[in-house]
């Protein structure tokens, strides 16, 4: 028995250590982890910043030790950071096993499905806990900077990592496991509906933080972020310091902390049993749920992203759609840019599912209503057309097609033209209600979104291209058009016209400029 439990072990450890090795050879892998370590210096800015991270509901905030430091790092880690842009990080592994047909080889050797799924958990765990050491390391610089407490106490500082950032982190490491079986939610969809998980998810948890009343007993359950938890910590805590009731709840990012603020000691956290146990549930919890997938294993295997209804088109009842587009295009279909547009765009458009367009016409429906209606329709008409934007300069490469295309007289300027132009003509016929009122009434705004719609098809193409990746800029732009539904001013093409026009035409030339160097270097792969 304890042979067979070993070799069991060993053949989980080798898919791991292949997983990490192929992983580690990636540039993405290494500008990730640069980007989060330079993030999470910023996490921890000096009192003359004008900004805190972390601090509480009253104003004040911990002194910058290790305790202190690891409850920024596992907040910052399990409900902004790490959370979100990880799975973004992770995903991907099973459904490469899937299409280089490496799940047929290991199929055939002893391994269980259950073994091959938790050593891919365990992958996205690993990757997660590297850049949780990096962090580590960056949060005992800044200590030692700031110098606010320079007592290193290094269990401290790990401490909320283990107990607030590992189980959430868990999760979203079930999820990418999830997300890349299941076979319509391998591409774009999935970035979006993960993308709705998490802000959900957080805002469940942030729901409870109202700041009134007195904060229920840790029981032995708790939110997935752990943020509930270090509210009831913090409140727990800074009512045994000063005697006297507090506001619940604290400030991750955005308030103001300066020379006259309250400070306050936090150089140890000594979490309840009940505390602990809830959080291992969660840890649990991811586990049981990734183990739960095997059963699909063979199922998923045997559906490959080219089987799939979004890429093989709308099926027999939108054929006559289908016709229709094609007798409106054919009049485009001058000279060769506009015949390869034209088929470019009936190509995109096939491919569009029956829900995509009942989905535009919800959005385009919208932009008939209320300023406020047009806002969001225009916002997520923008959304919409996610999967064409990015993954325009990596269809050769996705298809393996580029040695044959790319062998054309002109290829590369005419094809990125055309990408270009079919990008840009989805994003407009999305927006026109929006655009043909404003034209009416405000040409200003209409100028400012003619402008944001050229910038996001130029930077689609331009970090599809630098990256080799769509997910980053998918994941930008849901995070640019999540922080504008709340107010954020980079597409407020109605608010704000004239700082909406200026910032998205100063981005087009850097954006063409690296999208000119990054193409023909991609092609040629």
């Amino acid at each position: 028995m304890g042979m067979l439990d070993m070799s069991a072990f060993q053949r989980v450890f080798a898919i791991l250590l292949a997983d990490l090795r192929e992983r580690m050879r990636t540039p993405r892998f290494w500008v990730v982890l640069a980007v989060m370590t330079a993030a999470t210096w910023w996490c921890f800015p000096p009192v003359d910043a004008g900004y805190s991270t972390l601090s509480l509901v009253d104003g004040s905030r911990g002194r910058y030790s290790s305790g202190w430091m690891g409850m920024g790092l596992g907040l910052i880690y399990s409900s902004l950071l790490l959370n979100l842009v990880g799975f973004y990080l992770v995903r991907g592994t099973l459904t490469r096993d899937f299409e280089t047909r490496v799940w047929q080889l290991l199929v055939a050797t002893p391994m269980t499905r259950g073994g091959y799924l938790l050593a891919k958990w365990a992958s996205h765990m690993v990757v997660f806990g590297a850049i949780m050491l990096t962090g580590v390391v960056v949060a005992l610089v800044a200590q030692w900077v700031r110098a606010e407490d320079r007592h290193i106490d290094l269990l401290e500082l790990v401490k909320p990592l283990l107990l607030l950032s590992v189980p959430s982190l868990a999760l979203t490491a079930m999820f990418a496991i999830w997300f890349d079986l299941v076979p319509w939610l391998r591409r774009t969809g999935g970035n979006v509906l993960f993308f709705i998980v998490w802000t959900t998810m957080l805002t469940l948890s942030v729901a409870g933080q109202d700041g009134k009343g007195r904060p229920q007993p840790q029981g032995w359950t708790s939110d997935p972020s752990g943020m509930i938890v270090a509210a009831r910590e913090f409140s727990r805590v800074r009512e045994a310091q000063t005697g006297k009731a507090l506001p619940f709840g604290f400030n991750l990012g955005g308030d103001r902390v300066t020379e006259t603020s309250e400070f306050f000691d936090w150089p140890t956290w000594h979490p309840e049993g009940k505390l602990v146990a809830s959080r291992a549930l969660w840890l649990l919890l991811a586990m049981l749920g990734t183990l739960a997938a095997a059963p699909l294993l063979d199922w998923a295997a045997a559906r490959g992203l080219g089987k799939t209804k979004a890429r093989s088109g709308g099926g027999r009842a939108l054929r006559w759609l289908h016709r229709l587009f094609d007798r409106a295009l054919d009049p485009f279909a001058r000279g060769p840019l506009g015949i390869l547009a034209v088929a470019e765009l009936k190509l995109v458009l096939r491919q569009r599912a029956w829900w995509w367009w009942l989905a535009a016409l919800g959005v385009m429906g919208a932009q008939f209503g209320a300023p406020e209606g047009m806002r969001v329709g225009l916002l997520l008409a923008w959304v919409l057309p996610l999967d064409v934007l990015a993954r325009g300069v990596l269809r050769e490469r996705d298809h393996g097609t580029g040695a044959l295309v790319f062998t054309a007289p002109n290829a590369l300027p005419r094809l990125l033209a055309a990408r270009f132009l079919v990008g840009f003509a989805m994003l407009l016929a999305l927006s026109l209600p929006a655009m043909l009122r404003l034209v009416a009434s405000e040409p200003l705004s209409a100028l400012a979104a003619l402008a944001a719609m050229l910038s996001i098809t130029s930077w689609g193409l331009c970090l599809g291209a630098l990256c080799r990746n769509p997910r980053p800029f998918e994941l930008l732009m849901l995070c640019v058009a999540y922080v504008c539904l709340q107010g954020a001013a980079l597409l407020a093409v109605t608010t704000q016209p004239a700082w909406t026009l200026t910032v998205h035409a100063i981005g087009l030339l850097p954006a063409w400029l690296l999208l000119a160097w990054a193409w023909p270097r991609l092609a040629r792969r």
